[in-house]
């Protein structure tokens, strides 16, 4: 039997495909059922989907992670945890500490990721803003404890002095971090114990102290351990040897930098970001000299802005990640690592 070189060419197309398909499957069909994958360390989490950031993460379902999926508070006592004691103290609105991202989505669209349907590409028409806090709590252990238990709110990721970096929810979700930014943010909130006035008391001295050397190191107010830093290996001080004093919203702040460990880790979240969704544009809100903004947004301009920007340009009453931030070393080191 003779094949015309029509059939020959389906024939040949379908055994390349059958092939394909027995490769592909092959070698699933040679696991054990019930054998464990394992990440590498350094995922996030995307739509159920993971991207590696080249930098350790710590996510909500593994062991010591933070979970703001969870409706219970994750500290104190055991028996007044749940829901229903948490509700009668009457400090938490909401049993849900996140919600649904509903910005220009159509009634149709909504139906679908309701069920937590969201495809990465749909998720990358709708995220435009990465939303920077301090926590003005100190370590991220503290922040998680104040941001779910006590104010029933939430954020994406959670950055601690050593580097670690903790992410609490999918980033399909619009955690409860930035007002009338939500529906299109990401949040971070970084372990800085935050900007004060500069004329005045300011817890500054518990946290920071001249070492023998003359450098500054953090100094916690309690065992590292009890404050829940992982790594405990490295000397952690601020990037800048000395207070930094700034003006945000028009006021005259002193605060401490972030640490080395702190914007590594920042700048490689910060390139997973804007690579994943590229309408998050690697740059931060410049007046028409190209310098900074230190003030809230006016409306038009917030509405339009897609990029990095602090809290203080969300709302007028923030002043966070304050005036110590070094905006222009986090992008520079966030576009290196796009660029490699």
């Amino acid at each position: 039997m003779q094949i015309s070189g029509y059939w020959r060419s389906v024939v040949s197309v379908a055994g390349i495909v059958g092939l394909a398909f027995l490769m592909a499957a092959g070698p699933a069909s040679d696991v054990k059922p019930g054998t464990p994958l394992k990440r590498l360390g350094d995922e996030i989490v995307v739509c159920g989907q993971l991207f590696h950031t080249g930098t350790p993460v710590v996510l909500w379902t593994d062991p010591g992670g933070y979970d703001a999926y969870r409706i219970d508070k994750r500290f104190g006592p055991l028996d007044e945890a749940g829901w229903e004691a948490t509700a009668k103290a009457g400090k938490v609105r909401s049993p849900n500490r996140y919600g649904t991202r509903t910005r220009g989505l159509s009634p149709a669209m909504l139906e679908k990721v309701r069920g937590g349907g969201w495809e990465l590409g749909d998720l990358q028409k709708v995220v435009d803003q990465f939303v920077i806090h301090f926590d003005a709590r100190g370590t991220s252990k503290k922040c998680f404890e104040v941001l779910h238990d006590m104010r029933g709110l939430s954020v994406h990721f959670m950055l601690d002095l050593d580097g670690t970096l903790y992410q609490t929810l999918d980033l399909k979700e619009s955690a409860w971090h930035a007002t009338i930014s939500n529906n299109r943010s990401i949040g971070i909130e970084i372990a800085n114990i935050g900007a004060f006035p500069s004329q005045g008391k300011n817890p500054l001295d518990a946290w920071y102290a001249k070492g023998p050397d003359g450098k500054t190191v953090l100094t916690l107010p309690g065992p590292a351990a009890k404050e829940g830093l992982r790594n405990h290996s490295v000397a952690l001080g601020p990037a800048r040897n000395e207070p930094i004093v700034g003006e945000v919203q028009g006021q005259s702040l002193i605060q401490y930098d972030l640490t080395a460990q702190q914007y590594e880790t920042l700048a490689r979240l910060t390139a997973t970001l804007c690579t994943i969704f590229p309408k998050i544009k690697c740059d931060y809100p410049r007046d028409s000299a190209g310098t900074l903004i230190t003030r809230k947004l006016p409306e038009p301009d917030f509405a339009a802005y897609q990029g990095l920007l602090g809290h203080y340009h969300v709302q007028t009453n923030k002043v966070d990640p304050g005036p110590a931030f070094q905006w222009d070393r986090l992008i520079k080191e966030a576009k290196d690592q796009m660029t490699r």
